[in-house]
């Protein structure tokens, strides 16, 4: 019996969390972030540098484990972070990013790995979700969002529930 695509990844061994961001779409999510001149804007997972190398500032930093950088040693103050982060480890990912206290957490991740407890956990910080743009890459599984959230708003443009219906 042949076990499904996401069954098999959630089952793996070694997690492969090196998907490259197309660069115009890259473009497009940093284009959904509202700016200030004076910011300082942060690329955790820079990789090739598809969003470092298109932010729209001279003012950034980058962090990128396979140069031996760790995200998780980082202690600068962006005022954005703006990144394609590992999947299989955003928990700790959004916990690092919202510790740095920046204006804006923005990630690219799965629909699926866009939980109520993940936005809660956000909201709870203080952060609330901006803008949600929902894409498709080829050859990545399931659908992808670009997600904004900030913490100089006053309301979420999600609401959500954690009941569990019946």
């Amino acid at each position: 019996m042949k076990s499904s695509t996401s069954h098999t990844i959630k089952n793996r061994d070694k997690s492969n969390d090196i998907f490259i961001t197309p660069l115009p779409l890259a473009k497009y999510h940093i284009d959904m972030i509202e700016t200030i001149e004076t910011d300082t804007w942060y690329d955790p997972f820079k990789n090739d540098g598809s969003y470092y190398n298109q932010f729209p500032t001279e003012k950034k930093e980058w962090s990128e484990i396979l140069d031996g950088k760790d995200f998780f040693d980082y202690d600068g103050k962006p005022e954005i972070i703006c990144s394609n982060p590992p999947y299989s480890i955003l928990d700790k990912v959004i916990e690092k990013s919202i510790n740095l206290k920046p204006r804006v957490i923005s990630y690219l991740i799965g629909v699926g790995n866009l939980t109520a407890r993940r936005i809660e956990m956000l909201e709870n910080a203080g952060y609330k979700l901006k803008s949600l743009h929902m894409c498709k890459v080829f050859k990545w599984y399931g659908m992808s969002a670009c997600v904004v959230f900030d913490n100089t708003i006053e309301k979420s443009i999600i609401s959500f529930d954690r009941i569990v219906w019946k």
